[in-house]
């Protein structure tokens, strides 16, 4: 539920600050003064479109705060995306600068508008002025109508296996018109990828197979550099290690009358070791290494094969392992592609997948059709449309993403008048109230807490105004409901009564909301009833109307 609202330098908008009951709570106040201004702010801190357009004149920024109570499905979404807080609040902001930037926050946290959007969906449910517009549209009656069903997973999943079929049944069609191309490339791939089951080629090959290759070729070299490095340290004429050795203990004798040179005498130590250990590094390496032509000539046919191959396929030596896999990958899969039969036989598996769920889709469309249908022909006899009816038909259609048929409303205006489509109803008020109607039937089916219907009256009046405040009233029983209305008799049933004016401060517009009492109430009801004069007979209907 909506608890409080913020708003700050928007639109003709200063500073609004308005805090929210349960209920049914309505908003008026004369054409211009920024009613819906209010429900476009909401609507931008629930990640509603927003430009630079919707600051207030010589502002930096608009911002707009909403903070909401939560339920259980709102806390799970708050952890599931890393919004929650330890107590369980719910704080939307969003500001939009002159440059049309906009910056977004879910309690305290950066948020993108898709995320505000995701949860807002969560939150409200609003119904604009120009919803009778939309419905005028068969696909947004579809739209309805799985709404109303709770329809949405299996929607869902019949478009995605509508989308599996339509793209195996483009391939099939693709290879029927290309075979030719198609199985010229299919023996390409087969040429190549046989070369490469040639060479057989490993993984890490190339670079282990060029190292025993530098090794090979230059064994001679190798094995005379051993040798002379083994004959410096142990088998010259002076060997090294022999000149340390004698060192080593003269200073060592020499280091009992200076203690200074013991530091040296280790060092000459730890260096006779060093070297004593590389004349056995030196002399194993010699006894390892020998000269091999045969294995020399066998490494340079495998370095020159390798080579040859990777200049066909334009690739490093070392990418031809890699490039093997990605076209054998290729081939299978122009193979399994390039099988008629094979697809024929996927493409209806699919078909029959998809028919199945579809299938099931319209069973439950069948259903929900036609208790929409009764619920909302109960509802038109209330909004002075009595012998009328409502009804949801559902005509067969080629296969598609949405299903197997297509959704109409169908409507009867009086008794003896044959059903017509809902967008050739001649009555600008009918179709008003057959708007609210709906707009109200299916608002009971979902579980949003919070319903806005933005002077969704428009085109009724009399009685008929009556019957829409009380059943926004009993609406506003389950959930909070705000309505935006120019209609005395609907303002007359809220529970709350807010007011919106506007004034002029420094030459510009500024709009203004307040919270009705019960005396300020019957004055603005006079107001909406008698106009810019009110009379003492305005005011005791203004009295009456809201007593009833």
């Amino acid at each position: 539920m909506l608890r409080t609202l913020a708003i700050r330098d928007f639109v003709i908008v200063e500073v609004v600050e308005l805090e929210f009951s349960s209920g049914f709570s309505a908003l008026t106040g004369e054409t211009g003064a920024g009613k819906s201004i209010l429900i476009d702010a909401l609507s931008l801190a629930l990640g509603g479109r927003g430009d630079a357009s919707m600051v207030r004149e010589s502002a930096g920024k608009a911002d707009i705060s909403a903070e909401f109570s939560t339920g259980s499905h709102i806390n799970d979404w708050l952890e599931q995306h890393d919004f929650s807080t330890p107590e369980q609040q719910l704080i939307l902001r969003r500001t939009i600068d002159n440059a049309g930037r906009s910056k977004a926050w879910i309690n305290g946290i950066t948020a993108t508008a898709t995320q505000l959007r995701e949860l807002g969906d969560l939150l409200v449910d609003i119904h604009g002025q120009h919803a009778h517009q939309s419905l005028l549209r068969n696909e947004a009656q579809r739209a309805l109508l799985d709404m109303q069903g709770n329809l949405q997973t299996q929607v869902q999943e019949t478009a995605s296996r509508y989308q599996v079929w339509r793209k195996l049944r483009q391939q099939r069609e693709e290879f029927e018109i290309n075979a030719k191309n198609v199985l010229q490339e299919r023996e390409r791939l087969e040429w190549q990828v046989g070369e490469l089951d040639k060479l057989q080629i490993r993984e890490g090959e190339w670079e282990q197979i060029s190292q025993e290759h530098s090794r090979l070729a230059h064994a001679a070299s190798l094995l005379d550099g051993a040798q002379e490095a083994a004959s410096l340290i142990a088998d010259a004429e002076h060997p090294v290690l022999s000149q340390l050795s004698a060192m080593q203990q003269k200073l060592s004798k020499l280091q009992d009358y200076d203690a200074a040179l013991r530091p040296v005498t280790e060092s000459l130590e730890s260096a006779c070791i060093h070297l004593q250990e590389t004349m056995y590094a030196l002399h194993d390496y010699l006894g390892r290494t020998e000269l091999d032509p045969a294995r020399l000539r066998e490494v340079e046919t495998r370095v020159e094969a390798i080579h040859s191959t990777a200049r066909r396929f334009h690739v490093a030596p070392e990418q031809l392992h890699r490039e093997h896999a990605a076209l054998t990958e290729q081939l299978q899969q122009l193979a399994d592609a390039s099988d008629l039969d094979s697809l024929r036989i996927q493409e209806d598996k699919a078909l029959q997948s998809y028919l199945q769920t579809a299938q099931k889709l319209s069973k439950a469309r069948q259903k929900i059709a036609k208790e929409m249908s009764a619920a909302v022909t109960a509802a038109m006899q209330d909004l002075s449309m009595s012998g009328g009816s409502f009804s949801v038909a559902l005509h067969p259609a080629e296969p598609a993403a949405h299903g197997l048929e297509q959704v109409e409303f169908l409507v009867a205006g009086h008794t003896g008048v044959q059903a017509r489509p809902l967008a050739r109803v001649a009555s600008g008020g009918e179709l008003a109230r057959i708007s609210l109607a709906i707009s109200v039937i299916t608002s009971c089916a979902t579980a949003t807490p919070t319903l806005i219907f933005d002077e969704v009256d428009s085109g009724i009046g009399g009685g008929v105004a009556e019957v829409v405040g009380r059943l926004l009233k009993r609406l506003g029983q389950d959930r909070q409901v705000l309505c935006v209305t120019h209609l005395p008799q609907v303002a007359s049933q809220a529970n709350h009564h807010f007011q919106v004016s506007k004034d002029q401060q420094r030459g510009k517009t500024i709009s203004r909301i307040q919270l009705l009492d019960n005396p300020q109430r019957v004055e603005e009801i006079a107001r909406m009833l008698g106009g810019i004069e009110i009379t003492a007979t305005t005011r005791q209907h203004a009295r009456e109307l809201l007593a009833s």
